[in-house]
């Protein structure tokens, strides 16, 4: 909105022609790089604002955590405090990209979309915990059921509308990233490769969120991440210099990056140690659908486990455990073994007497190491 008019109307109409340097000022706004800056400040400044409000109302309507038996006597002090905070995360992340994307780019709706579809399942699912007083709310076959869905309205806009190029491109291979090269699947087989990388990515971030100030902070550094990338992969120089695939219609989905980055350290204010409020399915399963689907538009699917490494070993560390304990079961007694303490892996550490604060620390340190190993792909070709 902003770009129309500070940009289109004031100073294509008075700019030029005027000697005031405000006018002439406006001329920065046609930039996406300054776009970005301001929807990351945006973004930042609407969740501090509004956080405590947020938090308050969802205080007043009751709308407290629930959490597992099995967890710590650590955890269960925590019962109570308000949940669904993903709201103020989606919110924040809305009205910035609206504010400074340009609104005719069909990937920056995609990625609003994609969120706000992925928020909405998790909204229900957050309110049938706490309607029925439970940790858990929607069955695994509801989640995935809404999830496919999604995935399949993202491939569908891209095959009907978008001139979407149907190659895997794949780091380190430089041959990856021409349109119809060697690695050119095709929309149908594709498609298995968006529900794959929407679905895990979604629950991953899921399953990364069950301690104070991890699950957002990991997710300001993987957006961070992605801002860059998405950044070089829509500007024609940067993608001809680096050999990957140039998506020029990705330079709005820039600013979604950005307000994404802002949205959730300012969520982090409030959710740091001692956490004021949990983001919930709401925050968590959008932030992971968020996360999916830019690195597919922008075609970075195969980078993805190296932006996202932390919620890469949280969602394995789950999946090994569950795969283990059903393969070592005891026919008579009905139990099996396990590979860690708990899981996911944060919750192993807890339970092996690392504090919580540490365990965080540490997982932030680790993210920003792939974050480093992802970017420095980019010149490994």
């Amino acid at each position: 909105m902003l770009y129309y008019l500070l940009y289109q109307f004031i100073f294509k109409q008075y700019g030029a022609a005027s000697e005031s340097y405000i006018f002439k000022g406006l001329n920065v706004i046609q930039y996406v790089t300054f776009r970005t800056a301001w929807a990351t400040i945006t973004a930042l400044l609407i969740s501090l604002l509004f956080g405590g409000k947020v938090i308050k109302k969802l205080a007043a309507l009751k709308v407290g955590q629930e959490i597992r038996e099995q967890l710590s006597a650590e955890h269960h002090a925590k019962k109570g405090t308000p949940t669904m905070g993903g709201v103020l995360i989606i919110g924040a992340v809305f009205l910035s990209t609206i504010l400074w994307a340009r609104l005719d780019s069909l990937y920056m709706w995609l990625a609003l979309g994609a969120t706000i579809s992925f928020g909405v399942i998790g909204f229900l699912d957050d309110y049938i915990k706490i309607v029925k007083k439970r940790s858990l709310g929607l069955t695994g076959w509801q989640k995935i059921l809404g999830q496919l869905l999604t995935a399949l309205i993202v491939w569908g806009c891209l095959y009907l509308v978008a001139n979407y190029p149907w190659n895997v491109s794949i780091p380190f291979f430089k041959a990856t990233a021409e349109v119809n090269g060697v690695t050119y699947v095709g929309a149908f087989i594709y498609l298995f490769f968006i529900i794959f990388i929407l679905l895990g990515s979604s629950n991953a971030v899921n399953l990364t969120d069950g301690m104070d100030g991890l699950a957002a902070s990991v997710t300001f550094i993987a957006m961070s991440t992605l801002t860059a990338l998405t950044y070089v992969s829509a500007d024609r120089r940067w993608a001809e210099y680096l050999d990957i695939t140039h998506k020029p219609e990705a330079a709005e989905l820039t600013v979604f990056c950005g307000a994404m980055v802002g949205a959730s350290l300012g969520f982090l204010w409030y959710n740091a140690p001692p956490a004021q409020i949990f983001m919930g399915d709401v925050g968590s399963l959008a932030i992971g659908g968020a996360l999916g689907t830019v690195a597919i538009l922008t075609k970075q699917e195969f980078l993805l486990p190296f932006i996202g490494g932390v919620f890469i070993i949280e969602a394995a560390s789950s999946m090994l455990q569950i795969s283990y304990y059903k393969l070592t079961k005891d026919r008579k007694t009905g139990v099996g073994r396990r590979i860690f303490r708990q899981a996911p892996l944060h919750h192993h550490f807890e339970v092996s007497g690392w504090k919580e604060p540490k365990i965080v620390f540490r997982f932030v340190i680790v993210a920003i190491l792939f974050a480093l190993l992802s970017l420095s792909t980019l010149k490994l070709r």
